[in-house]
C-alpha cells in the first residue's frame, strides 16, 4: 500500500456530505470521546475502518489487535480494510455507520469536524505531548490524531549520486540542476523520475512549502498572500520541477512512467532520485532487498535551499483516526487510538516520525539531524481556508491536474512560459480569495 498525500474531495463529494451534515449528524454533534481510567473496564466491540488494505492482508493490523488486547481485553477489535478509502467512507458518511474509529478523509471540512467526529480532548492539553493537533483542532477542540509524521525528501540511490561524483547535499536548485547532469552525463540512470503516469506523485511537490523560506507559518502565507510570488516556496518548487524537465533530466515520456516499477529501479540504480518523502524510504528499501542490492543505497535529502546556513523540512501527518460521533463504544475507540498513538509502535515500524513530541527521529531521519536540519510542525491554522480557495480557485496545489499541466509545459507539450503558467495560477487565486471575503 502506498502512502499517497490526500488529496482533496469534488465539488459532488462535498455536496454530499453537505446533506449529511444537515441529516443524522446534527444530534450528537459536540460529544467527546473520553479517555479510559481502568482498562479492564472497557468492554464493546470496534470496527476500525482503515486504508491499509496490505497491513490487513497480511496479519499485521490483527497482531496490532491482539497487542492491544493484552491491555484491553474486553475490546473486540475488528478491521475493515478499503481499496479506494476516500470514494467508499465519503459515501458511509451519509448514514451513522461509518465505523467506530476511522480516518478522516479529506472532503470533509474541518468545519465540520464536530458533526462527524467526537472531541479528543482540548488542544492545549493534546498539543503539549503530540505533533499535528492543528490540523483537527476545531473551537479547542481536536478531533484527530496522526499515528504517524513524515518529513518530505528526494529519495535516492547514494551509491548512483556518489558515482556521479556528488557525495555532498546541494544547497541550492542550480547546485540540484548541476548534480543532476553530472549523474545524466556519468552514469547510466535517469537522473529524476516525475511518477507523471501515477499523478499523485506529483501532489508530493507541496510539501515544499515550508522549506524553502522555514517558515512555520507558511499555511498562513499560502492563505493571505500569493503562493507564486518571486523568492515563494511553492515558487521555487515547480521552478525547479520545471528546470528539471526542460533540462531532460526526467524521464525521456513521463506519460509512460510507473509508480511499482519505479521502487525497483530506483534501487537498482536505474533510476537516481524521487521527490517523495521519508515514508517512502522504507518501500525502496524493501525493493532493494528483492532486487538483491543494499538497501543501505537508498537514502533522503532535503529540497536544496538553506536559511542561515541550514536546511529545513516541514513535517505533516498522515491521516488522522478519529471517533466517529454516532459510535455507541466511544470509551473503547478513544483507548485504541490512544493505544495506537502511543504505544503500537506503528510509527517505528513505517521508520515514520513519531506523533509523540519526545520520541527520538527514526533511523531514516538521523541523518536530517546529524546535518543540523531544521524540522518544522507548520501552524494549520489556516488549512481550512487554503483548502477552500483551493478548491474556489481550481488550481489543485493537492491535486496532480496543474503539475502534470507543468510538466506538459517543460516538455513543449503544452505552449505558454513558465511566468504565464504561474502568473495564472497566481491570478485565479486572488480571485478565489476575493470571492471568499465576507
Amino acid at each position: 500500500m502506498n502512502r499517497r498525500k490526500v488529496l482533496a474531495g469534488s465539488i459532488a463529494a462535498l455536496a454530499l456530505l453537505a446533506s449529511a451534515c444537515t441529516g443524522t449528524g446534527g444530534s450528537a454533534e459536540g460529544a467527546d470521546a473520553e479517555a479510559p481510567a481502568d482498562p479492564s473496564e472497557v468492554k464493546g466491540s470496534l470496527t476500525v475502518l482503515t486504508h491499509r488494505t496490505d497491513l490487513v492482508q497480511d496479519g499485521t493490523m490483527k497482531k496490532y489487535a491482539a497487542e492491544f488486547n493484552r491491555t484491553y481485553p474486553g475490546v473486540k477489535v475488528e478491521f475493515d480494510a478499503l481499496t479506494d478509502y476516500e470514494g467508499e467512507v465519503k459515501i458511509r458518511m451519509n448514514t451513522e455507520n461509518y465505523g467506530d474509529v476511522l480516518m478522516i478523509p479529506a472532503v470533509i471540512e474541518k468545519k465540520d469536524y464536530p458533526r462527524f467526529f467526537a472531541s479528543l480532548g482540548g488542544e492545549a492539553e493534546r498539543s503539549a505531548k503530540y505533533r499535528f493537533t492543528d490540523y483537527s483542532t476545531v473551537d479547542g477542540k481536536v478531533y484527530g490524531q496522526s499515528p504517524l509524521g513524515v518529513v518530505p525528501g528526494f529519495v535516492h540511490n547514494k551509491k548512483v549520486w556518489s558515482e556521479a561524483g556528488v557525495t555532498d547535499w546541494p544547497t541550492t536548485p542550480a547546485e540540484f540542476l548541476d548534480d543532476l547532469k553530472a549523474i545524466g552525463s556519468r552514469t547510466d540512470a535517469v537522473p529524476y523520475y516525475t511518477n507523471f503516469k501515477d499523478m499523485w506523485p506529483l501532489t508530493q511537490w507541496t510539501n515544499v512549502n515550508g522549506s524553502v523560506g522555514c517558515d512555520p507559518a507558511a499555511t498562513t502565507e499560502l492563505a493571505e498572500g500569493d503562493p507564486w510570488a518571486e523568492g515563494a516556496d511553492l515558487r521555487a518548487a515547480d521552478t525547479l520541477l520545471y528546470d528539471i524537465v526542460r533540462g531532460g533530466l526526467a524521464e525521456k515520456d513521463p506519460t509512460t512512467t510507473n509508480w511499482e516499477a519505479s521502487k525497483p529501479k530506483l534501487a537498482r540504480g536505474e533510476i537516481a532520485t524521487m521527490w517523495l518523502g521519508s515514508w517512502a524510504v522504507v518501500q525502496m528499501r524493501d525493493a532493494a532487498k528483492q532486487a538483491g542490492t543494499d538497501p543501505a543505497d537508498i537514502g533522503l535529502m532535503p529540497f536544496p535551499a538553506q536559511r542561515d546556513g541550514a536546511f529545513c523540512a516541514v513535517t505533516s501527518p498522515d491521516y488522522q483516526q478519529a471517533v466517529n460521533v454516532h459510535s455507541d463504544n466511544k470509551t473503547a475507540a478513544r483507548a485504541w487510538i490512544d493505544w495506537f498513538t502511543d504505544e503500537s509502535g506503528y510509527a517505528e515500524a513505517n521508520l515514520a516520525l513519531s506523533p509523540l513530541k519526545d520520541a527520538p527521529l527514526p533511523e531514516v531521519l538521523k541523518p536530517y539531524e546529524e546535518a543540523g536540519v531544521k524540522l518544522l510542525d507548520l501552524d494549520d491554522a489556516k488549512g481550512a481556508e487554503v483548502k477552500s480557495l483551493d478548491n474556489r480557485s481550481e488550481v489543485g496545489i493537492y491535486k496532480p491536474d496543474y503539475r502534470q499541466d507543468l510538466v506538459d509545459l517543460a516538455r513543449g507539450a503544452r505552449k505558454g512560459s513558465l511566468d504565464g503558467f504561474l502568473g495564472d495560477l497566481a491570478k485565479r487565486w486572488a480571485e478565489a480569495r476575493k470571492s471568499l471575503e465576507p
